[in-house]
């Protein structure tokens, strides 16, 4: 899918069709992939994401620190994992 959305991007006039055959993907995943009104599943996800990497890692960050002190996190903390 990738060498085949490359092979378009540096195509004078884009055959979506005939790249498709090319590469042998969909013709429409392709479209919708080259006309950027489809992602992949990873993007997806990271999009859904309440926090992003690093926010999330200072919050288990913290929360190991509290356990360390034999302290449970505050429950509002945990409540939206």
């Amino acid at each position: 899918m990738e060498l085949a959305l490359q092979d378009l991007r540096s195509s004078e006039s884009p055959n979506i069709s005939a790249i498709a055959r090319k590469y042998g993907v969909e013709r429409s995943t392709l479209s919708r992939r080259f006309n950027r009104k489809s992602t992949t599943i990873e993007e997806q996800h990271e999009n859904a994401r309440l926090l992003n990497q690093q926010q999330e890692s200072t919050v288990v960050e913290y929360i190991r620190r509290q356990c360390e002190y034999c302290l449970p996190p505050p429950p509002s903390l945990v409540a939206g994992f």
